[in-house]
C-alpha cells in the first residue's frame, strides 16, 4: 500500500480516529477522499489498515482496522562520525530502508563539520524528519531516533546496555564484519563508521577499550557513506532479509 501515514498514538480502536494538524496536511498532501484506503503506522513497529471516513476543512476521521507487528530484525545502531551535511543525510535516509534501528552523529576527530548547541539540535529535527519520511516511504512500521550530536566517545557510551560495538576499521585485515556480527547473535549492534578521513587510531583504541571489535568490510576502499550502508545491507544479508 503507497499511501502511509505516521500517527504517533495509533491504536486500535472501534472509535473514528481524528487526524489533525501537520498529519492531517499530509493527508491532504495524499489526496485522499473519503472512502480511501491507507496504511496508518505508529513508529513503533504496528501497522493499521484505515479508511478515510470523513474529510473536513481542517481535520479528518480515519477507522482503523485490526494492527499487526511488522518484521523488525536484529536491532542495529549507526554511531556515524559526521561527514558533510550532504552525506549524512544520505546515510540517514537509506540506512533507514536498510533497517536501522537508531542514529547517533557523533564528532570525531577527523569530522569536517562541528554542530552544537541550537544549531545542532535544528539540524537533529531536520534529520528525524527526514528518518520520518523514509520510513513512511519504504514500509516500516517503526520510526528510527535520531540522538543528539555528541562527542564520539559519549556517543559511545550512550549505546544501550548489552550492545555489541564493531568499528569498521580500515586496517583490520583478520576480522570480517560477517565474522564479528556472528558473535552473541542475539546482541543489539552498532556500527561505529569514522567520516571523511576516517577514525584517528587513538579513537579506535579508546572504542576498543570500551568493548568495541575492529572489523573489515574486504579489501575496497569505500566512502564513509558507502561504508555505512554497505555494512547495514551486509548484516540484513545475513538475516535473511535482503538478497
Amino acid at each position: 500500500m503507497s499511501r502511509r501515514l505516521l500517527l504517533p498514538h495509533a491504536k486500535e480502536t472501534a472509535a473514528p480516529v481524528r487526524v489533525e494538524g501537520p498529519a492531517f496536511h499530509h493527508l491532504r498532501v495524499l489526496r485522499v477522499g473519503v472512502g480511501d484506503a491507507l496504511e496508518v503506522f505508529d513508529g513503533k513497529g504496528r501497522a493499521f489498515p484505515a479508511q478515510v471516513l470523513a474529510v473536513e476543512a481542517d481535520f479528518a476521521l480515519l477507522r482503523l482496522g485490526p494492527g499487526h507487528t511488522a518484521l523488525a530484525g536484529r536491532a542495529v545502531s549507526l554511531l556515524q562520525a559526521l561527514p558533510k551535511a550532504e552525506k549524512l543525510e544520505f546515510v540517514l535516509q537509506k540506512g533507514t530502508e536498510l533497517g536501522a534501528h537508531a542514529f547517533y552523529p557523533a564528532v570525531g576527530e577527523r569530522s569536517v563539520v562541528r554542530l552544537a548547541g541550537a544549531a545542532a539540535e535544528a539540524r537533529r529535527t531536520r534529520w528525524q524528519r527526514i528518518v520520518e519520511e523514509a520510513a513512511r516511504q519504504c514500509g516500516r512500521a517503526d520510526v528510527p531516533h535520531v540522538h543528539a550530536v555528541q562527542g564520539l566517545l559519549e556517543a559511545a557510551r550512550g549505546l544501550p546496555p548489552e550492545t555489541r560495538m564493531l568499528v569498521l576499521d580500515e586496517e583490520e585485515k583478520a576480522v570480517r564484519l560477517s565474522e564479528g556480527a556472528a558473535a552473541d547473535a542475539h546482541a543489539p549492534l552498532a556500527l561505529v563508521v569514522g567520516p571523511e578521513g576516517g577514525l584517528a587510531r587513538a579513537e579506535v583504541e579508546a572504542l576498543q577499550a570500551l568493548g568495541a571489535v575492529s572489523v573489515s568490510l574486504g579489501p575496497l576502499v569505500l566512502r564513509t557513506e558507502t561504508a555505512a550502508l554497505a555494512a547495514l545491507a551486509v548484516l540484513r544479508h545475513r538475516e535473511g532479509l535482503l538478497g
